[in-house]
């Protein structure tokens, strides 16, 4: 399943490189920042084809295309972003991502993050480490709040959302990326230390798979469990940030 999947997304990550250098058909959904793309829709069709016809008993969760929602997390569950960072791959044509996950019965199985212009595949699975490309990545240092960067959402950290601001200036500083799949990336290496934001189920389930290999901590930003089938406010973090960040909010919250 594992050589699989990456021929899937290098294959994916052609198509979309090649697409750079054509006319992109961008729509909006919810709004004029919320947007779609062609490819969006082409890449997420390619990844559920190879799924359905490789591993027909299984189910799918992803961004476009009516599969945004699912029952459960029941039997096996691919969860996909073809293009996570869709603003950026219009405006900018990089820093963004193809996710894709693979869970058991609600548990991580497999998640794979792929950088698609630094042509940089992050991967691993349960009990299996985690890699960049072939190479296995060292497990990042257990830094507190006050130690490290903080990917953050733009709108919460400008509004003070669940005291985004305030955790934000309590770290060395924040860093906005506007694309999940490449935070979660810098908390892998050990770039930053945790990341606060708004996101979907196929925004973080490929890189929940790798946290748990490096034993970062993560939940809504109250500290529940994720929920898998709506927007919410997340956060992850190495252990100390997520109790300190989790302190912040609680005094702030009073």
């Amino acid at each position: 399943m594992i050589i699989e999947i990456k021929e899937w997304l290098k294959e994916a990550a052609g198509f979309i490189q090649v697409s750079l250098t054509q006319k992109l058909r961008v729509s909006q959904k919810s709004g004029r920042t919320d947007l779609v793309t062609n490819i969006d829709e082409e890449t997420q069709s390619f990844l559920v084809k190879k799924i359905k016809q490789n591993y027909p008993d299984d189910r799918i969760l992803a961004e476009e295309r009516g599969f945004d929602k699912i029952e459960s997390l029941n039997g096996r569950v691919w969860i996909i972003d073809p293009i996570d960072g869709t603003m950026n791959f219009v405006l900018e044509q990089e820093n963004f991502c193809i996710m894709l996950a693979v869970f058991e019965d609600g548990i991580g199985q497999l998640g794979f993050i792929y950088d698609v212009m630094k042509e940089e595949l992050y991967w691993g699975g349960k009990n299996r480490g985690v890699f960049l490309n072939d190479q296995p990545m060292v497990r990042p240092k257990d830094a507190s709040l006050s130690e490290g960067l903080l990917g953050m959402n733009a709108y919460m950290y400008g509004k003070n959302i669940h005291s985004a601001g305030e955790i934000g200036h309590a770290s060395m500083g924040i860093r906005v990326s506007g694309c999940a799949g490449v935070e979660l990336i810098a908390m892998l290496k050990g770039n930053h230390i945790g990341y606060i934001s708004n996101l979907s189920p196929w925004d973080y389930a490929a890189g929940l798979v790798l946290m748990d290999e490096f034993g970062f901590r993560y939940s809504n930003i109250e500290g529940k469990p994720l929920a898998f089938s709506k927007r919410e406010y997340f956060l992850a973090a190495t252990p100390k940030a997520y109790t300190e960040i989790q302190e912040h909010f609680i005094q702030n919250s009073k």
